[in-house]
């Protein structure tokens, strides 16, 4: 496909994992893909949901890996190849443990910090040179280093509501990085998203 856009939201497919903060990024490409207009549709020979448009003036693939999260790159891979998508213009949407909840930090390379769907995104591609827009989940409060259950919990009310924000300005921000590029998709947009506090009459 040329001249095409691929924007990755990963995640991990279910009705279980519906909703859940490991699931961030396909919360964020599901919110794009609707503002562009496209619609979703099972492609079984790349394990992945698809919806394709143009917007902004650029054509656009959105994905959703079917793969689970640790083997999202195989998804990924297969399908930048076969639309032979430039990494250029490859956008993987992902959440990190690492940032608070309500922090945007868009990348154009790097390392996975630990994430295994950035470990296989960048196994697969075979390079780390791909933007990749994080979006802070924050980790649970105390020493304990293991997350696997606050990743995979649902947003309580209090952090769907910074969360819901932070959707609003993330999809603003990769609406900036195909119409003015990375660099300036990064200096709007990365940072932290609050809530204006409300005070009871």
């Amino acid at each position: 496909m040329e001249d095409c856009h691929l924007i990755v939201g990963l995640g991990n497919p279910g009705r279980q994992y519906a909703g859940t903060r490991h699931n961030a990024g396909f919360l964020l490409v599901e919110r794009v893909a609707e503002a562009a207009g496209a619609s979703w549709r099972a492609e079984p020979r790349f394990q992945a949901r698809l919806a394709r448009g143009e917007w902004l003036g650029r054509t656009c693939l959105f994905c959703e890996p079917l793969s689970f999260m640790n083997a999202s790159g195989e998804v990924v891979g297969a399908v930048a190849r076969y639309h032979r998508v430039a990494l250029d213009r490859v956008l993987v949407l992902v959440d990190d443990a690492d940032l608070e909840l309500g922090r945007l930090r868009l990348r154009p390379s790097g390392s996975a910090g630990g994430h295994h769907g950035l470990e296989s995104v960048e196994r697969h591609l075979g390079s780390r040179d791909y933007a990749r827009l994080k979006l802070g989940i924050g980790r649970e409060p105390g020493p304990r280093r293991e997350i696997t259950g606050h990743v995979l919990g649902a947003f309580n009310r209090d952090e769907r509501m910074v969360f819901d924000r932070v959707l609003d300005r993330a999809a603003g921000q990769v609406r900036c990085w195909l119409t003015d590029g990375v660099k300036a998709a990064m200096d709007r947009f990365n940072g932290t998203v609050t809530v204006p506090e409300t005070k009871d009459n």
